[in-house]
């Protein structure tokens, strides 16, 4: 188990993180890093609240999901959505879900967030689009994320909140950032009344290029 410490460290430091934003409250939401090297995963434990977390209660799990060493609390209960991301996404190498405000705004309107600011496309790879609801662990919402996810870098859970991925904590949690305050511009605009003007399809194009090049850095 020592040998997973330092990993476990990070993850906890990214999980406060993620909760000092306000993107989660409680023990809601959920993070995990793919272990270098390995078929093994480390997950944010089930229902210890953010305030309380240790880095030693991080869990490690392996490719089916059962704990590699034994524990008196068990891996997230979204951890099958982790799981199901990383089979078919072998570049990601974290993966951050929160239940932040904007993003939970899109999530009960089940409108996706269209990528209105070059950033955001360069970033998630186009439009964030809604996964269909799924009662939150089960088998149905992996899959329904997984497709919703597609090649992208982050999408929106029906009535539940977002998820990012990354090749690693730091891009995974920047990228949280960047799509929590897309949401809430998109959101305001709407506000206004006024007509949304998305990207030209020129540029559009020049921005998911160079999705095909931020995804791998």
């Amino acid at each position: 188990m020592e040998q997973y410490l330092e990993l476990k460290k990070e993850l906890w430091r990214y999980a406060r993180k993620v909760y000092e934003q306000g993107w989660v409250s409680g023990s809601a939401g959920n993070l995990s890093l793919r272990v270098p090297g390995e078929e093994r995963f480390i997950v944010t434990p089930t229902s210890i609240p953010y305030e309380i977390l240790e880095p030693e209660q991080m869990v490690v799990i392996d490719s089916a999901g059962e704990m590699v060493f034994e524990q008196d609390y068990g891996p997230s209960v979204e951890t099958p959505m982790h799981l199901a991301i990383y089979k078919v996404r072998p570049e990601v190498g974290a993966i951050i879900h929160t239940h932040s405000i904007f993003c939970s705004v899109l999530a009960v309107l089940r409108k996706p967030l269209p990528p209105i600011i070059e950033e955001l496309a360069i970033y998630t790879g186009g439009e964030v689009e809604v996964a269909e609801y799924a009662p939150s662990g089960s088998e149905e919402l992996a899959e329904n994320v997984v497709k919703a996810l597609g090649e992208k870098a982050s999408g929106i859970l029906a009535n539940h909140g977002n998820l990012c991925v990354g090749k690693n904590l730091l891009k995974a949690f920047n990228l949280c950032a960047l799509v929590e305050r897309c949401a809430q511009i998109y959101l305001e605009a709407l506000k206004t009344g006024e007509q949304i003007h998305p990207l030209s399809e020129s540029s559009l194009q020049t921005a998911l290029s160079l999705y095909k090049i931020t995804r791998e850095m």
